[in-house]
């Protein structure tokens, strides 16, 4: 397996890759840029063709399409206030989802897998900035727990056949994300775009001000999808010692922060309140220590300025 080690100009573009959630946030981000650097042997599959929670299909699918590498960016997602919500389909869907596709893999004899994770794997309280080693050290966040346990049982899943069958399946932990292909909706949305969505729509109203879920004060990093998209593309040409790696800017604001900056950024002059509901706010504070990634030469590029500008136009426009 020479080509885990080479660069993309010489990279054999004909890799065969598939990308399970390809319409999503990142697995759209990956898609693109994946079709930019050339590669043109890319496998998708939409829901209505392919059941990822159907172990069956899913294995037969990577016995016939036979992928080289495979992108594992489908997961049911969502904001604070859905992933309490819907406890149960989040662990469920998830844990079917990544645990079909993993062994599938497996049986297949894939030769590469990138897992997909979040930064809410790590305990409520974590010391910051937070290592991977980190990881299974406290108690998770109450509010997405059911989805963390979904993640964190992946990264086990994948370091525990890394161990025993000596696969070559690596887990990226990326903070918030946000870009392209973003849910814009209020109620199941990340608080990102749920901010660009509602400072924007209230100030089009002529609204005076604004009130906010939560205190504001929770700190929060963001990267943007086609930064991630970049990681992925990068560690997919990588053998590395390590099987989980955080993805992130290593910057941080507040939650109030980030929405006096969208403010900005349209020109809006409305005020902005917090509820001050402090069971919404969710983790107190999540920035990921980037070393190990920064050790294998990827470092994060685009700024949260031109990432807004590009991720605002796309909202302007859908």
């Amino acid at each position: 397996m020479r080509w885990f080690n080479l660069n993309f100009k010489s990279m054999n573009k004909n890799l065969k890759i598939y990308i399970a959630g390809h319409n999503g946030l990142v697995g759209s981000a990956i898609l693109r840029l994946l079709k930019k650097k050339g590669f043109n042997k890319i496998i998708t599959a939409s829901r209505s063709k392919l059941d990822l929670t159907n172990q069956v299909k899913v294995f037969n699918f990577l016995k016939r399409k036979k992928p080289d590498i495979i992108f594992l960016a489908a997961a049911k997602v969502g904001g604070i206030a859905t992933n309490n919500k819907l406890r149960g389909q989040f662990i469920y869907e998830n844990l079917t989802i990544q645990n079909n596709i993993i062994h599938s893999a497996f049986l297949n004899k894939i030769k590469k897998l990138i897992f997909l994770g979040s930064s809410c794997v790590y305990p409520r309280d974590c010391k910051q900035p937070i290592k991977e080693e980190y990881l299974l050290t406290g108690p998770l966040e109450k509010t997405n727990e059911p989805y963390a346990i979904a993640k964190i049982a992946g990264i086990k899943l994948c370091e525990s056949y890394n161990k025993q069958y000596k696969t070559n399946y690596l887990c990226l932990m990326p903070c918030n994300t946000f870009g392209i292909n973003d849910n814009f909706n209020s109620e199941t949305s990340h608080f990102f775009p749920a901010l660009i969505k509602k400072i924007y729509n209230q100030s089009k109203k002529k609204k005076k001000a604004i009130t906010l879920w939560g205190t504001g004060t929770p700190k929060r990093e963001l990267i943007f999808v086609d930064d991630l998209a970049e990681a992925c593309i990068f560690f997919m040409t990588k053998k590395t010692k390590h099987s989980l790696i955080n993805i992130g800017t290593e910057k941080e604001m507040t939650i109030k922060a980030y929405a006096e900056f969208v403010k900005k950024k349209i020109k809006s002059k409305i005020n902005i309140k917090f509820d001050d509901n402090k069971l919404i706010d969710g983790t107190p504070r999540k920035i990921l220590s980037c070393k190990i990634a920064k050790s294998y030469g990827w470092k994060s590029k685009i700024s949260l300025d031109k990432g807004f500008d590009i991720t605002f136009k796309y909202f302007l426009e859908n």
